[in-house]
């Protein structure tokens, strides 16, 4: 984790409204799509956006945080200005929804290097393995007030 809104003092980010979480994903990833609509599933207070690496602030914020947004292998999770990566951020946005979210934290019990190699495994062979979809193209209005364009 980085120093917190960090973000705000890189001109490189454009200014946006981080008073709620943002995950911060890849639009054309099938695996992503699912991640996006199980936000909206079970974030039953509907705070957090989500923000394709395809827009000018999802890639202004992965290069911010080191990241490629080219090649993007990394999930992106923004809580409090706190920036949570790859598989520490997608367990961090899962218990943070409660309910069945809360699982995820059995994930845990797994060494972070072990987390950490399994995440890159998948998300370097997303396309191959789960093809691609198009998180944007979601029918339900509630959903399309998540994204940030």
């Amino acid at each position: 984790m980085t120093n917190l809104y960090s973000y705000r003092h890189d001109p490189q980010v454009p200014v946006f409204d981080d008073t709620d979480p943002v995950a911060v994903m890849d639009a054309t990833c099938a695996v992503c799509s699912w991640g996006a609509r199980m936000i909206h599933r079970m974030d039953r207070t509907g705070r957090v956006r989500i923000c394709p690496i395809q827009t000018p602030l999802g890639a202004a914020l992965l290069r911010h945080y080191g990241m490629d947004p080219d090649d993007p292998v990394s999930w992106l999770y923004l809580d409090a200005g706190a920036a949570h990566r790859d598989m520490e951020g997608v367990i961090h946005a899962a218990r943070s929804f409660g309910g069945w979210g809360r699982l995820a934290g059995a994930l845990l019990v797994l060494p972070r290097p072990l987390r950490d190699w399994l995440y890159l495994r998948l998300a370097r062979n997303r396309y191959a393995i789960f093809g691609r979809d198009d998180l944007c193209a979601l029918p339900d209005p509630a959903y399309q007030k998540r994204l940030m364009t």
